[in-house]
């Protein structure tokens, strides 16, 4: 029998209430891409589907995206490794599955670890995102954070799937 999806499941331990919902999304993100990856066809990492990106680019993506939403959350500008990873998402890179697997499970943890820190009073905190220095708030990173990874892990699996065909 299926389990339920992880927002059916209680309570996400050590997260406040108020990010329940963004702690359910990011580790719903993380099934979802250990699912696709069960059914992506050997070799097919960086194959595009039509104009579709590959299987490689939403792991990097969603890997990448999360990490610096969640750094921004934190009043942080982008570290020269962030922006090396942004600069190198779209690129096939010879990497295996198992390693981008990998640093998805990384920053899923560490961003629900950064959920259990974040104080409820900060949320309405303002931040600004990017070079553009667009304003949000803390939560507005949060929240975007763990929709952003849900959405990428679902177009990861429609791709992988599209690939399978």
């Amino acid at each position: 029998m299926q389990r339920p999806e992880v927002w059916l499941r209680g309570r996400v331990a050590d997260v406040p209430a108020l990010l329940q919902p963004v702690a359910h999304a990011l580790l719903q993100a993380r099934e979802d891409v250990a699912r696709a990856l069960e059914l992506l066809p050997p070799g097919d990492l960086w194959r595009s589907p039509g104009k579709a990106p590959p299987p490689g680019f939403h792991l990097k993506h969603l890997a990448g995206a999360t990490d610096r939403l969640f750094a921004y959350a934190r009043g942080e500008g982008l570290s020269d490794a962030q922006q090396r990873w942004l600069a190198a998402e779209g690129e096939a890179t010879p990497a295996a599955v198992a390693p981008l697997e990998a640093e998805v499970d990384r920053v899923i943890e560490a961003a629900i670890a950064q959920l259990g820190d974040t104080p409820i009073e900060m949320l309405t905190t303002q931040r600004l995102i990017g070079r553009a220095k667009l304003p949000t708030t803390v939560l507005g990173c949060l929240f975007h954070g763990g929709e952003h990874a849900a959405r990428h892990a679902g177009q990861l699996l429609t791709t992988v799937q599209a690939l399978a065909i």
